[in-house]
């Protein structure tokens, strides 16, 4: 038989003689391989399509490693913390940490700071500058995988720990970090809320999240509570499985691990740059024999309180030596921090032994300045990762600042006459803050002196937190300080004045003893006589903007607002306006908002922070300045706005204010 093509060829020849049963066979044989082959393609379609959607982040522990998609792999990460940056410059900065793959970094990592997203029990915000999810979008969006660390305890210098102070209403005695019950209750409800919401941005469910902390340094917690933490990590557990990985981070001694492991939790450490990288992780291997190193907080700098001598630093040179020896460890590492932020409004927080509250600042001597500004730093450690891995020639540029001049300043209004006060019911004695339910600002107590008092008395205020300004009929005549364990004072004075102590809380305790509560947690004593019949009157001081339009005045009584305004520059406009410092120097402690924005507490008697970041995202064309001067003697009448942040080099102990220097510091 000739098979004839459709111009007439032939194709090829086949024998006549085989039946009909034989050709059915092999065209059914034919038809089989053809359904086969079909099947078989389709089969290797949906085989390559399952891997490209493969998604797993894990630890390989026998060969001391992470696996990404099952291949090993180091990550070189930033902090970048979403709550010290306005919205506004998220991508901006994103992109900066995205552009430090020119230096090798692959991940940003940043705290979920419990207090800002339930501002009061049961009452949430997600939105705007607390749009967390948004932030980490963005990260993933700029090619960035995302290290979380919700705590529900974070420390970072801010506020309570980031916990929320409303807990402090709730139970003062509330055991906090611990199993107790009526702590676990609003923890175990928080997570609840926030957890489902990271799940979605998990890695192994296509987000860009691939691991998780759970608590934060609690070795260096004095409860070593182990049934909390083993319940915090079957919480967390719950919600992430096997789509990210779990981990604890602690200080690299033993005596930290001891208490900060948790059975089944990857164990991390901190350190800063040293001589010998490897011998930190050490006291790591006794309690983890196996498991990729890891430093989660690779300091770049460090924290400053009011008072210190300088702001807090690390050396360039400290930093890459170090930087090299975590590369050729394989270890992976987190910049801590890569771009620090400031603490606006009232959230800093405070240490304790003795009690030093923090600076606004929290530039952190970090590669990215606070102003969002690249450093000698930077470049160092972009060139040091350059001889470990692959670097693209990508353009990196600083965000820049600008001088805009001096503005002069007004009085406005006392603090005691403005309209921004809440009235309390009297009580028999005095009571703190969060028994009010307030939790940030000052609280004016005032009681009568005693019909008899015999015009000298000895002021007793003991342990009054944190610091005080004492008043006769509203006239400053002293300061009590916690810092300086100063809580006496020589009164003088006349029977039936009235005596007020207004007390500022300077920020929670965030480390070691959370416990601490704000105002007169003890009843105050003259001449040894318990003084009862106390008013409380609060000042928040989240309710000023409209003080900023009141008429000037010639003179005011401090504590007072001081307002004035300036107008920018009209030529090449800008979608956002470069930033700006405001220097504070010549005035002496207070609050700074511009455009109802607050900068932040200053403070320059004490130091060595003197000036405020003030964003350009905060600026308009025309822009109205409040100063809230809390000093004893009158303030400058005027303040400027400076292209660099301006540091005061104390030189003398904290605490006194006998010799100062003062140096301007370009970051």
């Amino acid at each position: 038989m000739e098979l004839i093509s459709s111009n007439n060829e032939p194709l090829r020849t086949v024998s006549s003689s085989c039946s009909v049963s034989q050709c059915g066979a092999a065209m059914t044989i034919i038809g089989l391989c053809v359904v086969l082959a079909v099947v078989a393609l389709r089969l290797a379609t949906a085989v390559s399509t399952i891997k490209s959607q493969y998604r797993i982040f894990e630890i390989d522990y026998q060969n001391n490693r992470f696996l990404k998609d099952g291949e090993p792999f180091q990550y070189v990460s930033g902090s970048l913390h979403y709550f010290r940056v306005p919205r506004v410059y998220w991508r901006e900065r994103l992109e900066r940490l995205r552009q430090y793959r020119a230096a090798g970094l692959n991940a940003v990592c940043t705290y979920i700071e419990w207090s800002r997203h339930e501002s009061s029990p049961g009452t949430y915000s997600f939105s705007g500058e607390n749009d967390f999810e948004y932030f980490v979008q963005l990260a993933q969006e700029e090619d960035l995988l995302v290290i979380l660390r919700p705590g529900p305890y974070i420390c970072s210098e801010r506020d309570f720990g980031g916990y929320p102070t409303w807990l402090l209403h709730e139970n003062p005695n509330m055991g906090l970090r611990t199993n107790e019950s009526s702590h676990t209750h609003f923890v175990e409800s928080w997570l609840s809320v926030l957890l489902p919401r990271i799940q979605p941005l998990l890695y192994g469910n296509g987000g860009p999240v691939i691991m998780l902390q759970v608590e934060n340094e609690y070795g260096s917690f004095s409860a070593c509570d182990g049934h909390y933490t083993r319940w915090l990590r079957d919480v967390f557990r719950t919600y992430v499985g096997d789509n990210a990985v779990l981990f604890t981070t602690d200080g690299a001694g033993s005596g930290y691990l001891k208490c900060g492991t948790i059975p089944g939790v990857l164990a991390t450490v901190d350190f800063g740059p040293t001589t010998n990288v490897s011998r930190e992780f050490d006291a790591l291997r006794q309690y983890q024999k196996h498991g990729p190193l890891v430093n989660s907080e690779f300091y770049t700098g460090w924290l400053t309180h009011w008072g210190d001598p300088k702001m807090g630093s690390r050396s360039t040179s400290s930093i890459v030596n170090s930087t090299r020896q975590l590369l050729a460890l394989n270890a992976s590492f987190n910049f801590y921090v890569f771009h620090g932020g400031t603490s606006f409004g009232l959230s800093t927080g405070a240490n304790i032994s003795p009690f030093l509250p923090q600076v606004t600042s929290y530039d952190f001597d970090a590669p990215i300045s606070e102003s969002g500004n690249l450093t000698e730093k930077y470049y160092a450690i972009r060139s040091v990762i350059s001889e470990f891995m692959p670097v693209p020639d990508i353009p990196v540029e600083s965000s820049g600042t600008m001088d805009y001049g001096t503005v002069l300043l007004a009085p406005k209004i006392s603090l005691f006459d403005s309209q921004t006060a809440i009235e309390y019911p009297a009580f028999e004695y005095p009571q703190t803050f969060e028994s009010l339910q307030q939790y940030s600002g000052f609280m004016f107590y005032e009681t009568r002196l005693p019909p008899r008092f015999p015009g000298l008395g000895y002021l007793l205020a003991n342990n009054v937190h944190d610091r005080t300004i004492v008043c006769l009929n509203k006239r400053p005549v002293g300061v009590l300080s916690r810092s300086d364990n100063i809580y006496q004072m020589i009164l003088v004075g006349q029977a039936g004045q009235m005596l007020g102590l207004l007390v500022e809380n300077q920020g929670h305790i965030n480390y070691q003893n959370m416990t601490d509560l704000k105002g007169l947690v003890e009843n105050v004593t003259l001449n040894g006589d318990t003084l009862t019949g106390w008013t409380h009157t609060g000042y928040p001081m989240t309710n000023v903007s409209q003080i900023a339009t009141l008429p000037n005045i010639s003179s005011v009584a401090l504590p007072a607002f001081f307002g004035g305004s300036f107008s920018l520059p009209t030529a090449a406009p800008r979608d956002v306006p470069l930033g700006t410092f405001v220097d504070m120097t010549g005035w002496g402690k207070g609050i700074l908002y511009v455009n109802g924005y607050n900068l932040g507490r200053y403070w320059p008697e004490m130091g060595p922070q003197m000036s405020l970041y003030l964003p350009g995202s905060f600026l308009r064309q025309n822009n109205t300045v409040l100063v809230m001067e809390l000093g004893t003697r009158h303030p400058n009448s005027t303040l400027r706005l400076v292209a660099e942040p301006v540091v005061n080099m104390i030189q003398h102990s904290h605490g006194h204010n006998d010799s100062q220097i003062n140096v301007q510091l370009a970051h």
